[in-house]
């Protein structure tokens, strides 16, 4: 038996990644280099959309230090870039290659590509590359008519690959008897997470081994792999993966982009280690943007103002093509818009349309952000019907305890949405509680009636977490005490060494300094399903458990073999196995003893077919400047349950930098075009992030009162619940300190739109 032990899990203990960061000592992908490497260029189109003839490249060819030079007629025999994920049909014609062909669809899509003995030399050659475009006139509002996608060479084919349609109870009937009906549409602009490092790639291929190893992946390394491989025509274990340290993930960062295939393809058809960094311009034109989603609800609704019905339709603008995240966005968007609220009967229809602009993918939150932000107004458009506060509302709306675990009747992703536990109405009144509510109207009220435009608004979400189906670690126990655990996982920055450390360390009664994580790396481990969706606690984490669980149960059956005695009567406690007797024996021993040069090995695979579902609710307490429509932010406050925290320090941290991303996206992030596709942002002169001078001191109200039961360790995902409501928590309390109900219909809240509204 084991005994109890300091207990590692749910301490707020530093991070271990952090030393080499703060030392400088941290590798990213621009410091990876190579004897004898080149450099890649890409050409890009600077139209957004036109029929691709000739492209003469025989002066870049002939500048001296150029290696080559190639086209789509250069890499013929590359296929399109498939789907990480998705299993909606139909998605395969829109895919995108890795240099166009026939067609150029964005202003930024990969035409040709220049290598070169220096980053400088490849630039000069791609401006001595003259494409014949025929420009075409572009499609770019979704809510266009879908139009030929590629008029001759796909004819036939139309700009919308997909709709999305799912839905539970009857919807008609409902309407037919509704006491009243509330209708809105509502639309969230184009932004994207951008990391404080760009995408970039060292290929450098052993021609002895036939091998390739890429530096500088970040999110699905062996997913990305594998992918690689497959295009290449190559067998998977002669192509490897390399993650060094990542300045900031956030969905885009990871991806498989046509600049990883081109550098691995390229390293090995020219024999040299081939380098490519996106440049900032680069990353605004290429990495994909992601939102842009404009949403039409119609809701019915009795004469309490419950929701008896909801019918939605929304339209995803996708962008030029559909990457490697397929229909991930609109799915996750049409899966989760009804959010913690019981609405027994429930229809949608997601549109997802192609446009002549940067392709989209999925960014922190994909699909709620942008339906808690609808849904939420939606909610508050109720409330100002019916004469509700916005807690009263939401309580009158949320599903009961006593229904919970429950079954929404539809899927997200292939895996049934089933809310595995909550306690809505609790943490509703928990930060009701603790915002004071009544009192702090109250001093609203006051500061309204001195003329203040005051406004205060929540939001409330359910997030995904714990995407399946599998996770593997194999973990190492040495004869010197130290632990070695490898991993699949990829860290992008959100503590992945600390909070594995802190569960073996706590799982075995061991201090963390002798803890070390290997990731990222494809070489050591043979599967991996890397960082997204906010599984890597879940997933890694439970893995990592049993893992642990796995070592204990083999050093106990080596210490009983070696005593002589049963099993059941030894105990164990912080590394140490003995019997009442007196035997006695660590697992130091055990590892010089029975392990060998890789001590003793365990592994622990937690395999699950259901998501988990982290809830929380978002507060904004905001003042308007109604000479400028400027919106600062006095007070912010997320409550979070995220059923078990491993390290609530890290949850705290992931919840500040997410609503901060949030506030970016509520306020002054968004990428625009003009009427010929061209983008307005390409830098960040024109893309305005907020700076800490914008974010206020946030708040948090992390809980534990419903621990996941679909896992070892009860815990639910905490890294996407603090961006996923906050478009909708500022704009309600936009609306709020603007005194007109429903007119707060758009993200992002600019100033010239705050304005408006102020005068209208």
């Amino acid at each position: 038996m084991t005994e109890n032990a300091p207990n590692l899990i749910g301490q707020s203990v530093a991070r271990i990644e952090d030393p080499e960061l703060l030392t400088g000592k941290g590798t990213f992908a621009a410091d990876f280099n190579r004897a004898g490497q080149i450099h890649m260029r890409v050409l890009r189109s600077p139209v957004a959309f036109g029929r691709l003839g000739g492209i003469d490249t025989a002066e870049a060819r002939a500048l001296p230090g150029v290696i080559a030079v190639w086209t789509a007629e250069d890499i013929a025999d590359l296929p399109q870039i498939d789907f990480r994920m998705t299993k909606v049909q139909g998605l395969g014609p829109y895919r995108q290659w890795c240099l166009a062909r026939d067609y150029v669809r964005y202003v930024g899509d990969p035409i040709a590509v220049v290598f070169a003995e220096t980053a400088f030399l490849a630039e000069d050659a791609c401006d001595l590359i003259f494409p014949e475009i025929g420009e075409l006139d572009p499609q770019l509002d979704p809510l266009d008519d879908p139009s030929p996608y590629m008029p001759e060479t796909m004819p036939g084919v139309l700009s919308e690959p997909a709709v999305l349609r799912k839905g539970s109870g009857d919807v008609e009937a409902v309407f037919a008897h509704a006491a009243e009906v509330v209708e809105l549409e509502l639309s969230v602009g184009r932004h994207s997470g951008i990391p404080l490092e760009t995408r970039g790639a060292l290929g450098v291929y052993d021609r002895d081994s036939d091998t390739i190893t890429m530096y500088g992946a970040a999110k699905v390394p062996h997913y990305n792999r594998g992918a690689i491989a497959d295009m290449l025509r190559l067998p998977v274990e002669r192509v490897h993966l390399s993650e060094g340290h990542v300045g900031g993930g956030f969905g885009p960062r990871g991806e498989l982009y046509p600049e990883d295939v081109l550098v691995c393809y390229a390293c090995r058809r020219l024999g040299r280690p081939v380098k490519w960094i996106e440049d900032r311009r680069e990353h605004f034109l290429s990495t994909n943007h992601s939102r842009d989603q404009h949403y039409r609800l119609k809701a019915a609704i009795d004469e309490r103002g419950v929701i008896q019905a909801l019918d939605a339709e929304f339209f995803t603008d996708q962008g030029a093509y559909v990457r490697t995240h397929g229909a991930t966005v609109s799915d996750l968007a049409a899966a989760l818009l009804p959010g913690p609220y019981l609405i027994p009967a429930y229809r949608v229809a997601g549109h997802i349309r192609l446009t002549n602009k940067t392709p989209c993918g999925t960014y922190r939150a994909p699909g709620r952000y942008e339906s808690s932000f609808a849904r939420e107004r939606l909610i508050d458009a109720i409330a100002a019907r019916k004469g509700l506060d916005p807690f009263e509302i939401r309580a009158r709306n949320l599903i009961p305890e006593d229904r919970i675990p429950f079954d929404r009747g539809i899927d997200a992703l292939g895996t049934h949405v089933v809310y595995d536990s909550g306690k809505y109405h609790d943490l509703l009144a928990r930060l009701r509680a603790a915002l004071d509510w009544d009192a702090l109207s109250a001093r609203v009220a006051a500061r309204r009636a001195e003329g203040e435009r005051i406004g205060l608004g929540i939001g409330y979400f359910v997030e995904k977490s714990g995407l399946g189906p599998d996770d593997k670690v194999r973990l190492h126990f040495y004869p010197d005490g130290l632990i070695c655990i490898v991993t699949g996982v990829a860290n992008i920055g959100q503590g992945v060494e600390t909070a594995m450390a802190q569960i073996c360390g706590g799982t075995l009664g061991l201090p963390m300094a002798g803890i070390s994580i290997l990731h990222g790396q494809t070489r050591l481990i043979d599967e991996g399903r890397g960082a997204f969706a906010t599984r890597v606690t879940v997933m890694t984490g439970s893995a990592v458990k049993l893992a642990s669980e796995a070592l204990l149960d083999q050093a106990l059956d080596l210490a009983a073999g070696r005593f002589g005695l049963p099993r059941e009567e030894l105990r164990y406690r912080a590394g140490r196995i003995w019997h009442e007797g007196g035997a006695s024996v660590t697992l130091c021993e055990l590892a010089a003893e029975y392990g060998g040069e890789d001590g003793l090995v365990a592994e622990g695979i937690f395999r699950s077919d259901h998501m988990t579902y982290p809830y929380g609710i978002h507060f904004a307490q905001v003042k308007l400047d109604p000479g400028t429509g400027g919106v600062q932010i006095e007070r912010y406050m997320v409550a979070f349950d995220v059923g078990r925290a491993i390290n609530p320090m890290l949850v705290e941290g992931q919840i500040t930098g997410a609503v901060a991303q949030g506030i970016g996206g509520a306020l002054y992030e968004e990428f625009v075009y003009d009427a010929a596709g061209q983008p307005l942002v390409t830098s960040f002169a024109d893309y305005l992030m907020p700076t800490a001078m914008e974010i206020p001191p946030i708040e948090t109200l992390i809980r534990e009162d419903a621990p996941s039961p679909l896992n070892p360790l009860g815990v639910k995902g905490a890294g996407e619940g603090g961006i996923t409501a906050a478009g909708a928590a500022i704009a309600s309390a936009v609306e709020d300190a603007i005194g007109r109900p429903g007119v707060v219909d758009r993200l992002p809240l600019t100033p010239e739109r705050v304005a408006g509204w102020l005068r209208g």
